[in-house]
C-alpha cells in the first residue's frame, strides 16, 4: 500500500485547546492509532465549535461543525457526502456539546452516506420518551456505538432497545506508566516526606471535593504528613457563568477546618506527562463524583492505570472496574467513610504496594496502544472490504536494556520496569545482550555501546571456569550461587559459545581488545563443544561457530551437525519431521542452526533437515492470523495432539522465529518467508489472540509473556532482550513491509 492509497476517517469532536474531556480523550486515541497504524489510513480532525469563537489548532483545519451556525451543517455534510477518499466518519458524542442544536443534528446524521460510528460518552438509564428517542434516532442513522463500559451497553440495550449487534464495548483509554524516578519527581514537586493524596479534572460542584476537605482533619490526625492534591482548573464553562465561586468555596473550607498545610491546589490544565508524575507519587487517588448516573470517568481510568489504589464513590464505571483488591468503595457525600478508607491503605504498606501491582496489571488491556488495536478492528470490520492493515515500526528503544544493566551485568528480572537486584544475573541473558546490543551497534555505530559490549563481554568472562564450562547464576553481589549446582547448565554454555561468535564476526567493527578477549576465551571454551548433546546447546555452538572466519572450528560444525541430522532421522516419521519427539521452547534455533552448518561446510544433507524441519516448524506454529508459538503450558508430544490451549506463549519464541525466518529468506530470497517474518513480528504490535500489544513502548520494554487473558507486565531481561533481536531485524525490513500486502487483524 503506497502513501497515496490512503483512505480517510474522519473524526469529528472537539480538539484542545479546547479545555474538555472529550478534546482530550479524542486527542490521545487518534495520536496512538496514528502511531501504530500510520501506514492504513489518514486521519482528518474536524471540530465542533460553538458561536463565533474560531479556536487555534495544532493541526490543520479545512472544515468545522459550528453548532450555532445552521449553515455549517449543509457545508459539512456536502463535503462528507462528495467526497470520494472519506471511508467513515467517526462521532464522538455528548449532549451537551450539540445543546440547542440536537434535532439538526440528528436530521444531519440521518443524511450522511458514508459509515458512521458515534461513542456515547453518556449513556443515561430509564430515559424519558424524548431522550429514548433522540439516542435511537442516533443509532439508527450510525453503523455502530462505541461504549466505555458494559453498563452503558446493557442500558442501550436494555432501556433504549438498540440492537446489541450495533453495541461495542472499547474502554476509556489509559496511559501505560512510565519507568521515572519518584524521588525526583517527589523532589521537583515538592512533595519529599509527604504522604500524597490526589484528584483531578475539571473543577465543579460535581466531583464533591469538599468531602474530601471535611474527612481530611482524621486522616492529618493519623498521617500527619498527608497532602492533598487538588489538580486542574475550573471548568471553562462553570468559570463563565460564575467565575470562581467553586474553588473559593473550598479555598474557604480549607481555612475552617485548619489544614492549609496538608491542601495544595494547583490551578492549571496539566500536560499529560505532569499529571502521570503526580499520578506516580499518589499514594491514595480520590474520586468522589457525586452523580451516580456517570457513565464513564477518564480521570478514575488514568489513576488506576498509573497503579494507585483508589477510594471513590459507586458511579457505574467504579461499580464495574473497581473490585476488592483494587480500592476501596464508599458512599456518596461520605467524609467519614472516605477518612476511615484513606487511612486504613496508608496504615499498611504492603497492601498499598500490592493494589499498585493489580491496577496496573488490569489496566493495561486499556492502554491507548491496545484501544488503538480495538478501533482499528473496528474500522476494518466497516470498510476493510480485503483492505490490509499495516503496523507502525517502533523506533529502536534502549532504555530499558540501560534500565535494566549495572556495572555487573543485565539484571534477570524486573519488578514491572524496576530491576529486580534480587533476582541477580545470569550467563544466559548477558549473552543475549550481548548478542543484542552487537546487532545494534552493527546497524547503528552508536559509540556507546561499546560500554555495554564491555559490559556483557566480561561477565560471560566471569562465567568462565578452569575446565572451560561457564556457570550461569551469579547473585546481586556478584557471586555465584548454589543453583549451578542444581540445573543442566548446557544451553546456557551454549548460548554464550554464540555471543562469543558474534563478537568475532564482528571484528572488523570492534576494538581489538574485545575480539582478543573473546578469542581466548572461545579457545578456552572449545575443548567442550563435542561434550555438549542437548538439541539448542548443539544449535548454539554451531551458530556461534558459523559467525567465526577460523575454519579450524569447521569440523566441530560438522559434527554437531552430523548429530543434530541424527537425531531428525531418528525421530522423524509420518506427519512428525523434527530431531525430538516433542517440541519445546526456542525450536527455531535448530533449524537454523542446521543451515548454518550447510552454508560452512556445503553438505547438501544439512540443507535438506534444515529445509523439512522449518517447514515443519512452521506449519505448527503459523496460521493466517499470526504466529501462535508452542506454550509452556502445554508442550507439543509426537504421539498426540499439540495442546490449543491459549497462555504461555513467551517473547523469546516469537524472537527465535523472526531470527531463522531472516536467515531463509537471506538464503533463498522466498517472499513467504518474508511475509512470515513480518507477520510474526507484529505479535508484539497486538497482532495475537488478546489482541495487545507485547512490547511497552512507554519503557521500552517488553512484556514478560502472553497469558490467556491478559499479559505478564513485568518486564525481564529475557523478554526485553528477545524483542530488541527481533526489531533490529525489522530495520531490514520496513521498506519491504510498508509496499507488502499483510492479511487484515
Amino acid at each position: 500500500m503506497t502513501q497515496a492509497a490512503k483512505r480517510e476517517i474522519v473524526f469529528l469532536s472537539t480538539f484542545p485547546p479546547r479545555a474538555c474531556g472529550i478534546a482530550a480523550y479524542t486527542t490521545d486515541l487518534m495520536t496512538a492509532i496514528a502511531d501504530q497504524f500510520l501506514q492504513s489510513y489518514l486521519q482528518v480532525a474536524i471540530p465542533i465549535e460553538k458561536d463565533d469563537k474560531s479556536l487555534s489548532y495544532d493541526f490543520a483545519s479545512d472544515h468545522v461543525l459550528n453548532i450555532s451556525d445552521e449553515d455549517s451543517f449543509g457545508t459539512l455534510l456536502t463535503y462528507l457526502n462528495k467526497s470520494d477518499k472519506i471511508d467513515l466518519l467517526f462521532i464522538q458524542h455528548e449532549f451537551g456539546l450539540f445543546r440547542d442544536q440536537n434535532q439538526t443534528f440528528y436530521e444531519w446524521l440521518s443524511n450522511i452516506e458514508k459509515p458512521v460510528i458515534v461513542t456515547f460518552h453518556t449513556v443515561l438509564p430509564c430515559p424519558e420518551e424524548k431522550l429514548f428517542k433522540e439516542v435511537n434516532a442516533i443509532a439508527e442513522a450510525c453503523s455502530k456505538i462505541v461504549v466505555m463500559t458494559y453498563h452503558s451497553a446493557d442500558i442501550l440495550t436494555r432501556d433504549y432497545q438498540i440492537n446489541p449487534d450495533k453495541v461495542i464495548v472499547i474502554p476509556h483509554g489509559t496511559h501505560l506508566t512510565p519507568a521515572t524516578d519518584k524521588n525526583e519527581i517527589r523532589e521537583r514537586f515538592d512533595l519529599t516526606g509527604r504522604k500524597v493524596l490526589s484528584t483531578f479534572g475539571l473543577l465543579g460542584p460535581g466531583k464533591s471535593i469538599e468531602t474530601t476537605l471535611e474527612a481530611l482533619p482524621k486522616i492529618v490526625e493519623k498521617n500527619p504528613t498527608v497532602i492533598f492534591l487538588i489538580l486542574g482548573m475550573t471548568h471553562p464553562t462553570l468559570f463563565q457563568s460564575e467565575g470562581e465561586q467553586y474553588r473559593l468555596l473550598l479555598e474557604e473550607l480549607v481555612v475552617t477546618y485548619g489544614i492549609a498545610g496538608n491542601v495544595r491546589f494547583v490551578n492549571d490544565f496539566l500536560s499529560t506527562e505532569n499529571l502521570l508524575s503526580y499520578l506516580l507519587v499518589t499514594d491514595v487517588y480520590l474520586f468522589t463524583s457525586k452523580d451516580p448516573l456517570q457513565a464513564v470517568s477518564g480521570t478514575f481510568s488514568y489513576a488506576l492505570s498509573s497503579g494507585c489504589p483508589i477510594v471513590s464513590t459507586p458511579i457505574p464505571h467504579v461499580l464495574e472496574v473497581l473490585k476488592e483488591d483494587m480500592g476501596i468503595i464508599i458512599d456518596f457525600n461520605a467524609p467519614l467513610q472516605l477518612a476511615s478508607a484513606v487511612n486504613q491503605i496508608l496504615d499498611d504498606a504492603t497492601r498499598l504496594d500490592k493494589i499498585r501491582h493489580i491496577n496496573i496489571q488490569k489496566t493495561v488491556a486499556s492502554s491507548w496502544t491496545n484501544v488503538a488495536i480495538a478501533h482499528m478492528e473496528l474500522f476494518e470490520g466497516l470498510i476493510g472490504g480485503g483492505r490490509k492493515v499495516i503496523y507502525s515500526l517502533p523506533p529502536v528503544n534502549l532504555d530499558h536494556l540501560l534500565r535494566m544493566t549495572t556495572d555487573i551485568g543485565i539484571v534477570q528480572f524486573a519488578d514491572i520496569s524496576s530491576p529486580d537486584l534480587e533476582s541477580g544475573y545470569a550467563l544466559d541473558d548477558n549473552a543475549r545482550a550481548l548478542i543484542a546490543i552487537l546487532y545494534h551497534y552493527k546497524a547503528y555505530q552508536a559509540y556507546e555501546d561499546l560500554a555495554l559490549i564491555r559490559t556483557y563481554l566480561y561477565f560471560i568472562s566471569r562465567c568462565l571456569r578452569e575446565d572451560g564450562t561457564f556457570l550461569n547464576y551469579v547473585d546481586k553481589q556478584g557471586r555465584f550461587t548454589e543453583q549451578n549446582g542444581q540445573e543442566n547448565l548446557e544451553d546456557a554454555n551454549g548460548r554464550a559459545i554464540w555471543a562469543l561468535g558474534e563478537v568475532l564476526g564482528m571484528a572488523p567493527l570492534l576494538p581489538e581488545a574485545f575480539t582478543k578477549v573473546a578469542r581466548d576465551l572461545m579457545k578456552r571454551a572449545s575443548v567442550n563443544f563435542l561434550r555438549y548433546y542437548s538439541t539448542r546447546s548443539m544449535a548454539f555452538i554451531i551458530k556461534g561457530l558459523s559467525c567465526v572466519a577460523d575454519q579450524s572450528y569447521h569440523t566441530q560444525v560438522d559434527i554437531l551437525a552430523a548429530r543434530l541430522a541424527a537425531m531428525f532421522e531418528h525421530e522423524s516419521r509420518d506427519g512428525w519431521h523434527w530431531y525430538e519427539a516433542y517440541l519445546t521452547y526456542g525450536n527455531s534455533c535448530i533449524p537454523e542452526a542446521m543451515l548454518c552448518a550447510y552454508e560452512i561446510t556445503g553438505k547438501p544433507e544439512y540443507k535438506i533437515v534444515a529445509y523439512q524441519s522449518f517447514e515443519f516448524l512452521l506449519g505448527q506454529v503459523m496460521a493466517d492470523d499470526g504466529i501462535h508459538v508452542v506454550t509452556n503450558k502445554g508442550w507439543a508430544h509426537r504421539e498426540k495432539p499439540r495442546n490449543d490451549g491459549k497462555g504461555g506463549e513467551q517473547p523469546i519464541d516469537v524472537a527465535y522465529t523472526i531470527i531463522a525466518l531472516d536467515r531463509f529468506y537471506r538464503t533463498d530470497h522466498n517472499n513467504r518467508y518474508r511475509e512470515m517474518l513480518v507477520k510474526s513480528f507484529e505479535w508484539f504490535l497486538g497482532r495475537n489472540h488478546i489482541r495487545q500489544h507485547i512490547y511497552n513502548p512507554i519503557t521500552g520494554g517488553c512484556f514478560d509473556g502472553l497469558e490467556e487473558k491478559v499479559v505478564n507486565i513485568n518486564q525481564g531481561a529475557e523478554s526485553t532482550l528477545s524483542y530488541l533481536m527481533a526489531r533490529l531485524i525489522m530495520d531490514g525490513y520496513i521498506q519491504k513491509k510498508e509496499t507488502c500486502e499483510i492479511s487484515s487483524l
